[in-house]
């Protein structure tokens, strides 16, 4: 009891401090770290690969290091300071904490957002292309806007409630492993011809691990539809309708979601290292984007946080309840 009970007051304190700190840029983050051994690997594998389909195989192999990796440090730093209690619960909030993006996630797409608001087109291109995968250089204000709430969408997922919904499930080094098959997605997953092979497992397993996550954040937004004067059942409709009109079998979700919820249409084509890739669109056009809706993502990425702790708080207390004080 005790152990989920504290569980529940790391995971909140966790995210309390995103709240309030974010993600500075003087903290040594561990998903740098993680990125530069994904780089490593990469290079590695790519000097030893005398034919491209053999770095499927070697892309499997990342996967399995990275994975192992990113679970197994935190687990024994858990371990090891779990010879003092305190030090421990400081350790696995500071873990968690670091697992979470939803003030950074805020910070950088109020950042494009700014450079809207100032008219500055080409700043606007330049921050957005810090926080996407698409490529920004010729992008118009349209489709600057439409780019930056998508990426808040689909990290509302990526970047807050899956790495929530596994230190729910298995504290601190479940949430950092999660951290660590999504960030090599990041960095490898892309349907390019540089990327096909080499980032085949490491896209198959991030849409693995966000599989419920996904799902999950989809469903949260449209109860939270009304925080930006929204219909819930409208929302819930849109997210049946155009949940799979995306090549992953995640990102439509919350995406669909914030469509549905803010009556706009998102989805559509996107360049990715020079290569051309045709999307479906989600969402119906009742409102134009604009800018303003930017800010509207935001809101519906922290309502839907908010909800899922609620959720998560009660649902734990009603688990004590019922199997320690019946």
């Amino acid at each position: 009891m005790d152990i989920v009970y504290f569980n529940v007051i790391d995971i909140c304190i966790a995210v309390i401090i995103d709240w309030i700190v974010g993600d500075p840029y003087w903290f040594p983050h561990p998903i740098i770290y993680i990125g530069k051994f994904i780089k490593f690997l990469e290079k590695k594998f790519r000097s030893v690969s005398k034919e491209e389909k053999n770095l499927k195989v070697y892309g499997g192999f990342i996967v399995i290091i990275v994975a192992f990796t990113s679970f197994i440090v935190p687990y024994l730093t858990l371990k090891i300071s779990n010879v003092i209690p305190i030090v421990y619960h400081v350790v696995n909030v500071i873990i968690i904490w670091t697992t979470i993006a939803c003030k950074c996630l805020k910070q950088e797409a109020k950042k494009v957002y700014t450079s809207l608001e100032n008219n500055d087109i080409e700043d606007a291109r330049i921050k957005l292309s810090y926080i996407v995968g698409r490529e920004t250089k010729s992008l118009s204000k349209d489709e600057i806007i439409r780019a930056d709430v998508e990426t808040v969408a689909e990290n509302a997922s990526d970047g807050v409630i899956a790495p929530l919904f596994y230190a729910m499930l298995g504290g601190a080094p479940l949430a950092m492993m999660y951290k660590g098959i999504n960030t090599m997605d990041s960095m490898l997953g892309y349907l390019t011809k540089e990327y096909k092979n080499i980032g085949f497992f490491p896209a198959k397993v991030d849409d693995l691990a966000n599989l419920i996550p996904a799902r999950i954040t989809g469903i949260l937004m449209c109860i939270m539809a009304p925080v930006v004067k929204g219909n819930i059942i409208q929302s819930l409709k849109i997210l049946k309708r155009d949940r799979k009109n995306h090549k992953s079998p995640n990102c439509a979700y919350p995406e669909a979601a914030t469509a549905g919820a803010m009556r706009v249409q998102l989805g559509g084509t996107n360049t990715y290292f020079g290569e051309v890739i045709y999307k479906p669109t989600i969402g119906d056009k009742i409102k134009k984007l604009t800018k303003e809706h930017i800010v509207e993502s935001i809101k519906l990425m922290y309502a839907s946080e908010i909800l899922m702790i609620l959720i998560y708080v009660i649902t734990v207390n009603i688990y004590i309840y019922l199997n320690f004080y019946r």
